[in-house]
């Protein structure tokens, strides 16, 4: 496992390279010089945190019921069927 550090400024300007580095281990994210966050891949959050999500915990995840699925009405009159 390698351990990357990166500034916030460094993860600012290369978000693509932070995620890469996941897949070798996990990414310190420094503000100050001083370790503040820390990125992970999906699968290592997972396994540390002993969890295995499925559809339903992934559907009712907090803050999900404030997103607006709507969709505009159609205002197209309906049309009687042609059984010809």
């Amino acid at each position: 496992m390698t351990i990357t550090t990166l500034s916030s400024r460094e993860l600012n300007q290369d978000v693509t390279r932070a995620k890469k580095a996941t897949k070798d281990g996990p990414v310190f994210i420094t503000d100050r010089g001083r370790p503040a966050h820390v990125l992970l891949s999906i699968e290592e959050y997972q396994r540390l945190a002993g969890q295995k999500r499925n559809l339903v915990d992934a559907l009712s995840m907090p803050g999900l019921a404030d997103a607006d699925f709507g969709f505009p009405r159609s205002r197209a009159l309906p049309r009687a069927a042609d059984f010809e």
